[in-house]
C-alpha cells in the first residue's frame, strides 16, 4: 500500500520512505502502467491543446509556456491543430475526450460559428479553458489580453501621428478577438471626434491571403477615398496587406501606414519592419495552462477572465518610429 501510495502521488507517506521506494523503482526500472493507473486514478495526467494554426510564432510560443506549467506539474500534452475548420476542431476534441484527457485547453477556429461542442464537453464534466480566441457566455474561463484596450491604444497611436482616413482589417466578429478590436478601433475613432467610415472596414481573417484580398479592395477605392493608414487585426494580414501596397507600386509608410497586432517573430525582419501591439504568447500560455490545473484540481469553480497584459512596439511601418513605447492618457495598459 506505501508503494502504490508512492507511485500514485499519494500524500500521508513520509519523506524518507518516498525517496527509498523511489530510488527502488528506478533501480529496478519500473514503469507504472499507465491505463491501469488512470483507471484507479480516475485522472490520466494528460492535457489536450487545440490551436487554429501554427505557422505563425504565436502559437508555437504559447504552447512552450503551456508545456512549460504541464511538464512541472506532472502532466503530458497531446498537441491538436484544427487548420482554422470547425469540423477538425470538432473531431479534436472529441478525441481528446475519448482519451480522458483531464481538461482542455482551446483556441477557437476562425470559422467556427456554434458553440454546442464546448457545451456538451462541459456538460459531460470535462474542464475547459479558452485561451486567445474566446468563446465567452458558455461558463468556461478565458485566458486572453484585453482585445478592445490593446485596439484602441495602436489606433491611438496612428490618429496622434496625424492619420486621418484609417482602415481596419478586421478578423472574424462572430469571435470575441474580432469584435473587441473592431470595437477598440472604433472607440479610438469615437475619443478623437472622427468619423468612422464603414467601407473601410473589411474582414480580412487571420492569414495573409486575406490581409492581401481585403488591401486590394481598399487600394481599388479612388484615391480620395482610399485609407492612409491601416490597423490589422494580426500581424500575417498586415503582412499581406503590406505586400498588397508594394504589389501596386505605393510604398508603406509614404502611401499607406500599416500596423499589426502580436508581434510576430518576423515583424522586424519585414521589408518595412512592422508596427504592432506586442501579445507575451509565453505568459499568456503558462497563465491559461495555469488557470485549467486549477480548475482540474478543484482549486477554482467558476468561470473567470484572465488578462495579460500587451505593449506598443514602434517600428517604420507607422511611418512614426522611434525606440520608445506609446500609451494615450487614460489607456489601462
Amino acid at each position: 500500500m506505501t508503494v502504490s501510495r508512492v507511485l500514485n502521488r499519494r500524500p500521508n507517506v513520509d519523506d524518507r520512505t518516498r525517496a527509498i521506494v523511489l530510488k527502488t523503482a528506478k533501480k529496478l526500472g519500473y514503469r507504472p502502467n499507465q491505463i491501469a493507473q488512470s483507471l484507479a486514478l480516475n485522472r490520466t495526467f494528460t492535457i489536450g491543446v487545440v490551436v487554429p494554426e501554427i505557422s505563425h510564432s504565436f502559437f508555437p510560443e504559447a504552447i512552450r509556456g503551456i508545456e512549460e506549467v504541464t511538464y512541472k506539474a506532472g502532466y503530458h500534452l497531446i498537441l491538436t491543430h484544427s487548420a482554422e475548420t470547425a469540423e477538425r476542431e470538432r473531431d479534436a476534441i472529441q478525441m481528446l475526450e475519448s482519451k480522458r484527457v483531464d481538461g482542455i485547453l482551446l483556441s477557437a477556429a476562425q470559422d467556427v460559428q456554434d458553440d454546442t461542442i464546448y457545451r456538451q464537453l462541459m456538460k459531460v464534466g470535462v474542464p475547459l479553458v479558452f485561451f486567445d480566441r474566446c468563446v465567452r457566455g458558455i461558463g468556461a474561463s478565458c485566458v486572453s489580453i484585453d482585445d478592445e484596450e490593446s485596439a484602441r491604444v495602436i489606433t491611438h497611436h496612428i490618429i496622434a501621428h496625424g492619420y486621418q482616413r484609417i482602415g481596419h482589417l478586421a478578423g472574424p466578429l462572430h469571435l470575441s478577438v474580432g469584435r473587441e478590436r473592431l470595437n477598440g478601433f472604433k472607440r479610438a475613432l469615437e475619443e478623437s471626434g472622427m468619423h468612422c467610415d464603414e467601407s473601410l472596414i473589411l474582414e480580412s481573417g487571420f492569414q495573409e491571403t486575406g490581409g492581401y484580398a481585403a488591401m486590394m479592395k481598399l487600394l481599388d477605392l479612388p484615391e480620395s477615398r482610399r485609407p492612409r493608414a491601416v490597423v490589422a487585426i494580426n500581424d500575417p494580414a498586415a503582412y499581406g496587406a503590406i505586400k498588397a501596397v508594394l504589389d501596386r507600386g505605393l510604398s508603406v509608410p509614404g502611401d499607406v501606414a500599416v500596423v499589426g497586432f502580436s508581434d510576430d517573430i518576423r515583424a522586424p525582419l519585414m521589408p518595412v519592419p512592422l508596427t504592432t501591439m506586442r501579445q507575451p504568447a509565453y505568459e499568456l500560455g503558462k497563465a491559461a495552462a495555469e488557470r485549467l490545473l486549477a480548475v482540474v484540481k478543484g482549486s477554482v469553480t467558476s468561470a473567470e477572465d484572465v488578462i495579460v497584459k500587451t505593449s506598443l512596439v514602434l517600428r517604420s511601418s507607422c511611418g512614426c518610429w522611434d525606440d520608445g513605447t506609446y500609451n494615450p492618457p487614460g489607456s489601462l495598459l
